[in-house]
């Protein structure tokens, strides 16, 4: 690519989230992949989840190699504007994390662990019933 870099806002890039045009941003660096998805040994569909933020930890934590750290020159074509990355998402807790902490449906589901079995006993005596009689 040209030694002058050109400078891409986080917006920009995060437009090229699909197969067949995808932009990734790892360490403060836009590359653009698209011709490298189908020879990405794990999958375009890591390159995928990769988009639309900051990949550096993504692509760090993997480890990848000196190889594949070299292969990426080719794939450059820019700058992120760091202004213009937002801040780290907010993690948002799944919310059965909340359950847990709560004791209220373990009461609940100690009643129902009693009473099902019961109304399943009644219901298969009920039908015993209505069935002997024709």
């Amino acid at each position: 690519m040209a030694s002058d870099s050109k400078t891409h806002t986080f917006e920009e890039v995060a437009k090229h989230n699909q197969t067949k045009d995808c932009w990734l941003i790892v360490s403060g660096k836009v590359y653009d992949v698209t011709s490298f998805m189908d020879d990405h040994p794990g999958g375009d569909e890591v390159l995928l989840s990769a988009t639309g933020k900051d990949a550096t930890n993504d692509f760090e934590d993997v480890g990848h190699s000196d190889t594949a750290r070299e292969m990426m020159e080719k794939y450059y074509i820019g700058e992120i504007d760091s202004a213009t990355v937002p801040l780290k998402r907010t993690y948002i807790a799944p919310q059965q994390a909340t359950y847990n902490q709560d004791k209220t449906p373990e009461f609940v589901i100690k009643i129902l662990q009693f009473l099902v079995p019961l109304l399943i006993l009644g219901l298969a005596f009920a039908v015993r019933q209505y069935t002997k009689k024709e």
